[in-house]
């Protein structure tokens, strides 16, 4: 009797030396078992995500695809009997600023109308933490720095279309790894992994490569200029990446701020650092005007290249909100291919077999880049959990 006890005791779990806490009740028989079954069936919401990313991934390649293309007729074309260049494609920077700007603050307002129509019990009844919780938002005055060098970076960027192809000048912008890397090994000493190197050094060859075998090929330039061309790209991702790195520290100091609120007013500061170069310091704003006045055509280019971006860039920011940062570098990384892709077949731009090598490593190197500092990311928050 004392050994059946014993083993009836040990198979309840109540064996005064076994110290295993029995399971719980809710866990055993048919219950766990279906509910372990339910577990392995497919979300609803695993089909929503997907359905989310890929109306994000369609929405940001046909926006900034189109975009190029705008952007290329309008470096490219030749308007009227007189085949006249547009003047000054630096100036489309500050266009798309204030349409962006215009969009966003129209959506905030939207959104912010829809908010109080939905919640209008609730924030009478934590109105002291609405009014809390709004104060965090950064202020506009936050935003003047990166405004500042966003109104210069992609002037670079823009101007540098006059000197060199639009898949070279893509190209170029896609290696922004490099300036990075460089810049934080001699400003800041710091050290970076070998596969990092390595990722860089496919990008650096493929630029190099590129440029090598598009020396003599200048289809559609105005004034064909490829070291010109190559520091106007380069001083764009300079500046894009104090751009950067001010936006990073505004995301830290303040907890609440959002990517529409980003969007708004790093776009109205561009918007308004641009008025005095384009009509106090230079006559360049006049001079878009009046060409626009003399071919209406180049007009609606602007606009239609402007309405690209502001969609864009909405695309952009409701990725990064839905699917983090490595999914939209990998959506931007991959858009600027296709974008390459396009201006070859839409503007015959031909590659030589070289030039698709090239292409190959320098998407290859920032791909591989993306994915090797998500893994890092992750192993961090696996070992500091």
């Amino acid at each position: 009797m004392a050994v059946t006890t014993r083993g009836a005791s040990k198979r309840r779990g109540t064996d005064p030396g076994d110290h295993t806490a029995p399971p719980p009740k809710e866990k055993q028989g048919t219950n766990g078992i279906h509910a372990q079954v339910i577990d392995m069936k497919p979300s609803p919401h695993i089909a929503w995500q997907v359905f989310k990313l890929i109306i994000c991934v369609c929405g940001t390649y046909g926006a900034y695809i189109t975009q190029g293309l705008f952007q290329e007729v309008l470096s490219t074309k030749q308007f009227g009997a007189e085949k006249e260049r547009f003047p000054h494609l630096a100036t489309l920077n500050s266009f798309q600023s204030w349409a962006c700007f215009i969009w966003s603050f129209l959506l905030i307002l939207i959104t912010e109308k829809m908010f109080q129509w939905g919640s209008s019990s609730s924030r009478m009844s934590n109105g002291e933490e609405e009014n809390a919780s709004s104060s965090d938002h950064p202020p506009m005055s936050a935003y003047w720095k990166a405004g500042f060098t966003n109104c210069f970076g992609p002037a670079c960027g823009y101007q540098a279309l006059y000197y060199i192809p639009y898949p070279a000048q893509v190209l170029a912008k896609s290696s922004k790894m490099i300036p990075v890397m460089v810049l934080g090994t001699l400003l800041h000493h710091q050290r970076y992994s070998v596969i990092e190197y390595l990722c860089c050094s496919l990008v650096t060859a493929g630029v190099s490569m590129f440029a090598g075998f598009s020396g003599r090929r200048g289809h559609g330039v105005a004034y064909p200029n490829a070291p010109l061309g190559y520091f106007l790209c380069f001083s764009n991702l300079m500046l894009d990446g104090y751009t950067n790195v001010t936006q990073d520290a505004i995301n830290k100091k303040y907890k609440h701020s959002t990517a529409l609120h980003m969007m708004c007013w790093m776009n109205f500061w561009t918007g308004v650092f641009y008025i005095p170069m384009m009509f106090v310091f230079s006559h360049a704003g006049r001079d878009v005007i009046q060409f626009c006045m003399a071919h209406p055509e180049a007009g609606y280019d602007i606009l239609s290249f402007c309405i690209c971006g502001a969609v864009g860039q909405l695309f952009i920011f409701y990725t990064i909100k839905s699917f983090g940062s490595l999914t939209n570098t990998l959506v931007t990384t991959t858009r600027k291919f296709f974008s390459i892709l396009a201006s070859v077949v839409w503007s015959g731009h031909a590659l030589l077999w070289q030039q698709w090598i090239a292409v190959f490593l320098v998407f290859s190197g920032l791909i591989s880049s993306s994915l090797y500092k998500h893994s890092q990311v992750r192993m961090k928050k696996h070992h500091t959990s």
